[in-house]
């Protein structure tokens, strides 16, 4: 048998990113030899990646990217917040916004792009699962373009440049000035990301959510006591403050707590030099709408324990 030596393990380890003993191991099966052992790691990684399929991922990151006229805002989950940490997985998700923002194509076509490494997407991903060792999955993007104007990107509570646990893309059509156009992007995209806008407009709102809070708000007045001819009125004062509540452009400005966003965009004209239109915006909250599973961690310990 080959003599199996430090300077062999480590460079077996940055190749896969497997542990020491794994590797060493591997390498002692292997005879020495460095390829054979690259196989055998990645082939046990990815059996054991499959086996953790079934693990809730709601944590990772959100990652945005822009070039002027287009931006891309992407999610990407993991296990545990541990792992958005992991510089690994934050190149990752670096570069699969990139790719993203290229590609400009949906979450499944996206699966099967070329990461640049000579695999698509899901395989390099599916190899980031065996080697970092948790369930790992590419849940989401979203692409805005705009011409003539620009689109521009905000991440909240930033864990690493472009990446954080929100992220949201505000597209501005307008044929003025591009850093005001920039400026105010920012601003609006920061308001998105505190204010959680539902949808952009009136226009926009779901017919049969609008309805149904309508009806709800009937039966609220009618249960009040109020006259049926009082009522109706009652419902358009209260349907006015639900579409405040949910349309982007109907909202108060967070930054004065005044000025509707409809109004501040008008507002934006004169300095901008062109009137300015918010054609498009996307939030993307880390892990929302994922039914995250209750566990007794001191139990996973005891059991982690006990083997």
């Amino acid at each position: 048998m080959s003599a199996i030596t430090a300077s062999m393990v480590k460079e077996l380890r940055e190749k896969t990113g497997a542990g020491m003993m794994d590797a060493k191991k591997a390498l002692e099966e292997a005879n020495g030899d460095m390829e054979v052992a690259v196989d055998a790691l990645r082939t046990k990684g990815l059996a054991k990646a499959e086996k953790k399929s079934s693990r809730t991922a709601a944590e990772g990151l959100v990652a945005v990217a822009i070039d002027g006229q287009s931006g891309v805002v992407v999610e990407v989950n993991s296990e545990t917040d541990f792992v958005a940490r992991n510089e690994q997985f934050q190149a990752f998700v670096k570069q699969v916004a990139a790719i993203a923002l290229k590609e400009e194509s949906a979450v499944e076509a996206l699966h099967e792009a070329q990461y640049g490494n000579g695999k698509s997407v899901r395989e390099t991903l599916t190899e980031n699962i065996a080697t970092i060792g948790e369930h790992m999955t590419l849940r989401r993007t979203a692409t805005l373009s705009v011409n003539p104007g620009v689109v521009v990107g905000y991440v909240h509570n930033a864990v690493a440049p472009n990446m954080g646990k929100i992220g949201v893309l505000v597209a501005l059509q307008s044929a003025g000035d591009k850093e005001k156009l920039e400026t105010l992007g920012k601003q609006l995209a920061m308001h998105v990301a505190a204010a959680f806008p539902r949808y952009l407009d009136r226009d926009s709102v779901d017919p049969s959510a609008a309805e149904r809070e309508k009806n709800i708000l009937r039966e609220q007045a009618l249960a009040e006591g109020k006259p049926a001819e009082i009522v109706e009125k009652m419902i358009d004062g209260r349907m006015r403050k639900f579409f405040e509540e949910i349309c982007l452009l109907d909202q108060v400005f967070v930054v004065d707590g005044e000025t509707r966003i409809s109004e501040l965009l008008k507002n934006a004209t004169a300095d901008i030099g062109a009137p300015v239109a918010l054609v498009g915006y996307e939030r993307f909250q880390l892990g929302e709408g994922i039914e995250k599973e209750e566990t007794d961690f001191a139990a996973e310990v005891a059991a982690a324990v006990n083997g």
